[in-house]
């Protein structure tokens, strides 16, 4: 038997960095995002050997482990080891051997929530093939769960619910790891306008998004009120997104933008940076009336809003920077799973 599952990768429109503790826990958190036609996927193959075959497809590395070990958490497809310990953990040991492959539709690193998404696509598969009762809710906690304490990966909550859940999302968060998601109702027409004008651009780097949030963790906790009154406007920013969607207010998701991308930088330091800042004003004289950096920021993805027919002017203008504009559609489904 062959087990598959895929999860959608997301973007973020407003309010990133409110879901990360400690801040969602005092104060609460808003995000609004959108998943898109880029996935990550698992598939687990059973295997006649006592073996658990690990590969990660896209980064060409792969490890083989006897079926009754804990797999060691070492620097190398620890997110593919730590699901599995985990499953073995609560679910008991496996029986069988496995193969357990992954592939990503974009970079880890690079702001589109890769990481939790290929989490929420491992647990998809194993869901399929032990046909566990997790409901949507359960999975994108697990992937949480997992992430954070098992593996210690510092980092929020939304890309695990974006992953589950699909399609574009009001979320807000609480203590106790209380999360609601609030699917939105979108005209097709302004969802067509926004994908029309809304431009994905890869500047080709990635950053250790860990090292960011970390340091946007610390500023909560020390009580450092620019860095915190910036994460009360994004907030603020999540909310004024979901007007603007909802009503088909499109000529203001730029100026919203630009002032969620305004406020991020005064979150932690190296959110931003100088070669960021040159593609972000570079963008704007071509037409972008605002942007951001997707995820914790650094580097990675960027996205630009561009009205009327600027879109083509603003892509001729960031391909001189030596990224790549990376053409996507919105997507309504989250995690899907199914085995042959």
């Amino acid at each position: 038997m062959i087990y598959r599952s895929k999860a959608p990768l997301r973007i973020g429109l407003a309010g990133g960095g409110t879901d990360v503790s400690p801040y969602c826990d005092l104060y609460g958190g808003a995000i609004l995002n959108a998943t898109i036609s880029l996935s990550a996927y698992a598939t687990i193959e059973i295997i006649n050997e006592p073996q658990i075959i690990i590969t990660a497809l896209d980064r060409h590395e792969s490890e083989t482990h006897p079926i009754s070990a804990s797999l060691p958490i070492n620097g190398t497809l620890d997110l593919l080891k730590g699901v599995i310990n985990r499953i073995q953990k609560d679910y008991g040991a496996f029986k069988k051997g496995f193969r357990l492959s992954t592939y990503v539709d974009a970079p880890a690193g690079s702001g589109l929530g890769t990481s939790s998404t290929l989490v929420v696509a491992i647990i998809g598969a194993f869901v399929e093939k032990l046909k566990l009762p997790m409901g949507d809710y359960d999975i994108a906690h697990y992937a949480f769960d997992i992430e954070r304490n098992d593996l210690q990966l510092a980092g929020g909550r939304q890309d695990q619910y974006a992953a589950m859940f699909g399609g574009v999302n009001f979320m807000e968060f609480y203590q106790n790891d209380r999360v609601i998601v609030n699917p939105l109702r979108i005209r097709p027409q302004y969802m067509h306008e926004l994908e029309n004008n809304l431009v994905l651009y890869f500047t080709s780097t990635s950053r250790e998004s860990a090292t960011i949030i970390k340091e946007q963790m610390k500023n909560v906790n020390n009580h450092h009120e620019k860095s915190i009154e910036a994460m009360h406007q994004l907030k603020t920013q999540a909310k004024m997104m979901k007007e603007a969607l909802l009503r088909g207010k499109l000529d203001e998701i730029g100026e919203i933008l630009d002032y969620g991308f305004e406020q991020k930088r005064n979150m932690a330091a190296n959110i931003s940076n100088a070669g960021i800042e040159k593609i972000y004003d570079a963008a704007k004289k071509a037409g972008a009336t605002g942007g951001k950096i997707s995820g914790a920021g650094g580097g990675g993805f960027m996205i630009f809003y561009c009205p009327v027919n600027n879109r083509f002017a603003v892509e001729d203008t960031l391909l001189q920077f030596g990224g790549e504009v990376k053409k996507y559609n919105f997507t309504k489904y989250g995690l899907t799973t199914w085995s042959v």
